[in-house]
């Protein structure tokens, strides 16, 4: 078996991208995290920054996840998971919250995905075969919030690269994705393709583009520094 990326480069653990993602989270935002590694992310917000999460299945102002003996059983988010609610939250018509997500009201939407095109394309519903359709609230969350990133790995279980010059799994919105926080690299995507603005200790450029299918970049000095609201989409109201 040939050598691989991860016998001589350390990746970020999904504890540690998520941490990442929210380094970048500006105070006051409304943010919607998808379902699975995404909901990290809010584990790693400082108590000092307000940041209001909201779930698609009727929450606003959700707080972290309880301790198993403070659980409240009907009280979960869109995926599930036993939930809290901060003081000043509150619990909205299933219809109120789609409004939120459709309307352009969410500054953020953090979302797994199984492919990003180097267009913003993004397919995280599905990857084809028998499996029954179920693309659910994603849609929604990726075409109405104002700023759509992706925590995800660069590659397959079988080494294949997620970042394509074109997906070829079924997509879940078109031109959506403004930023990429992976376990080897934080990718931003431009009008000109993928662009690295950070890499992980000990990845070159040319380490990352033989893992990554499409053409990629380094920022200039210039693109290195995180802009907050640069990165939004310029099609949200």
């Amino acid at each position: 078996m040939g050598h691989t990326i991860a016998d001589t480069i350390k990746p970020r653990s999904r504890n540690e991208i998520a941490r990442r993602v929210a380094r970048d989270i500006g105070e006051g935002w409304c943010v919607n995290l998808g379902i699975g590694i995404p909901t990290l992310v809010a584990n790693h917000v400082p108590g000092s920054r307000e940041v209001i999460f909201h779930s698609e299945n009727g929450i606003l102002g959700m707080g972290p996840a309880p301790a198993p003996a403070a659980r409240d059983t009907w009280l979960v988010n869109a995926g599930k998971q036993y939930v809290t609610l901060l003081e000043g939250g509150s619990y909205i018509h299933h219809a109120d919250s789609f409004a939120i997500a459709r309307g352009g009201r969410l500054d953020l939407c953090v979302l797994g995905a199984y492919q990003v095109a180097c267009n913003g394309d993004l397919a995280n519903w599905t990857m084809g075969g028998d499996a029954a359709p179920a693309v659910g609230g994603a849609m929604d969350l990726a075409v109405g919030a104002r700023r759509v990133w992706t925590l995800m790995s660069l590659l397959t279980k079988s080494g294949e690269s997620k970042l394509k010059r074109a997906c070829t799994f079924p997509l879940t919105a078109r031109q959506c994705v403004s930023r990429i926080y992976a376990d080897y690299a934080v990718i931003d995507v431009t009008e000109d393709g993928f662009v690295a603005t950070e890499l992980v200790p000990g990845l070159s450029l040319e380490m990352l583009q033989d893992i990554v299918e499409a053409p990629i970049r380094l920022a200039r000095p210039a693109e290195e520094r995180f802009q907050p609201g640069s990165e939004e989409k310029s099609t949200s109201s």
